[in-house]
């Protein structure tokens, strides 16, 4: 009995066509791989210069269903976006939180926007695709780990705020922020002793308000 074939590297005349072509050979559907788009080819002028484009195709692991569907969906938006970067599993989640899917490559930073919001963008449009067809839990797109470093400084700046609250006794209100940077910080100084947050204003002026205990809102 032949092996299946797990990985497949092939050349088309497009993105589109190479990765159709690598599917027919895995005899697998987007939703079972992964796509690395190793070359976006270039058509060349009367013939002269072109190159062809050139994708690696993988097939996941079995267990992998979600994952895999979300993989197909991003690299599918990706190529479809002309965006030279590639989708990847950083971490298969849980029943609440689902996979972690890692976007990296040369134009991997025009998907993250002024505070994110491009990502955030991305990530509802992935999850609506997906939920076409059955519930899920959250699926979370991150940008060469863009979302982990911003908590972090999200974090620190949050601390540092506090801490001035707490010694001025002036509340200090951040820039705006999507829900989940506001999250962050509002858990973030969840066990400050001389703080509370607030989140305050609407749509995307939302913001969070540092206010030293016993102290108010304004």
């Amino acid at each position: 009995m032949e092996d299946r074939r797990e990985q497949l590297e092939i050349s088309g005349r497009s993105v589109d066509e190479a990765i159709e072509v690598a599917l027919r050979e895995l005899d697998a559907d987007h939703g079972e791989v992964t796509i690395e788009v190793l070359s976006q080819g270039r058509t060349g002028i009367f013939g002269i210069g072109s190159e062809q484009a050139r994708v690696r195709v993988t097939r996941l692991s079995e267990g992998c269903t979600l994952a895999g569907a979300a993989i197909g969906v991003v690299s599918r938006l990706l190529v479809n976006m002309d965006v030279a970067a590639n989708a990847r599993l950083h971490s298969p989640g849980g029943d609440e939180i689902g996979p972690t899917i890692d976007i990296q490559g040369d134009d991997s930073g025009l998907l993250i926007g002024k505070r994110g919001e491009t990502l955030q963008a991305l990530q509802l449009l992935v999850n609506l695709m997906l939920a076409k067809n059955e519930r899920h839990p959250l699926i979370v797109l991150d940008v060469e780990g863009y979302k982990d470093r911003r908590a972090r400084a999200l974090g620190t700046l949050a601390s540092r705020v506090a801490d001035r609250v707490a010694a001025s006794g002036t509340s200090v209100t951040l820039e705006p922020m999507p829900a989940s940077e506001r999250r962050i910080v509002h858990m973030a100084l969840s066990e400050h002793p001389g703080v509370f947050t607030e989140s305050v204003g609407s749509g995307s002026m939302r913001r969070v308000t540092v206010i030293p205990n016993g102290g108010s809102v304004g």
